[in-house]
């Protein structure tokens, strides 16, 4: 999944651009308002981490112009601010969950995993494809009883896939999940992981339709 992240805190910036990382998604991170705009536009993003008080203004004020313009894009705000009253505020504008800070960065994980999973209509981590099972709350699959290592990108690629079970996902959007910002793609990248996942997890797990894109074996 691709996440911006909109954070001007540098410590804290990097340590959940690490954890989200780690966790198998892509992160853009940005420290202004003006940047995390220009990236919206941009780029189909998963799920947005936004803090509240950047340098050039609220991002208050981003959520409810992403609301009042149709963008359903799930957000998590992540604040300073403990009062109840600004996490009503905050709630009321339209953002999915709220993490005062300090807070844990496994905490943070398991609630980008939940959030990500309402938004896909999904709220079971257990998928069954038949031969191939995958837990989306521990990031692990099986084929036929039997664990399957994936590498952080092969597992971003089952995650998006996943949430998208019913539908066909193009190249472009496994490329824009795969990848931050400054990272180089080559044409075939998408290609070759494919390639290794069927040879994972069988021929049959993940579909192609030519010209269109991929989609998972059926249910």
């Amino acid at each position: 999944m691709r996440v911006l992240l909109i954070e001007d805190e540098p410590s804290l910036g990097q340590a959940v651009q690490e954890q989200v990382g780690a966790d198998g998604h892509a992160v853009d991170w940005v420290t202004r308002l003006d940047e995390a705009e220009a990236a919206l536009r941009a780029v189909d993003y998963g799920l947005v981490l936004l803090d509240l008080h950047l340098p050039d203004g609220r991002g208050l004020d981003l959520l409810k112009s992403m609301r009042r313009g149709g963008d359903p894009r799930p957000v998590i705000i992540l604040t300073a601010r403990d009062q109840i009253t600004d996490r009503v505020e905050g709630l009321n504008a339209g953002a999915d969950d709220y993490l005062v800070k300090p807070f844990d960065l496994d905490e943070l994980s398991a609630r980008v995993m939940a959030v990500s999973r309402r938004y896909a209509g999904n709220p079971n981590p257990l998928i069954d494809l038949g031969g191939v099972k995958i837990d989306k709350a521990a990031r692990r699959v099986w084929r036929d009883g039997t664990p399957v290592d994936l590498t952080k990108r092969e597992w971003a690629i089952m995650d998006l896939l996943s949430r998208r079970a019913s539908a066909v996902v193009s190249k472009e959007q496994i490329e824009e999940a795969l990848y931050a910002f400054g990272s180089e793609i080559e044409s075939n990248t998408v290609e070759v992981h494919i390639s290794r996942l069927r040879k994972k997890l069988g021929r049959d797990a993940i579909q192609t339709l030519r010209g269109v894109g991929y989609r998972l074996g059926q249910a």
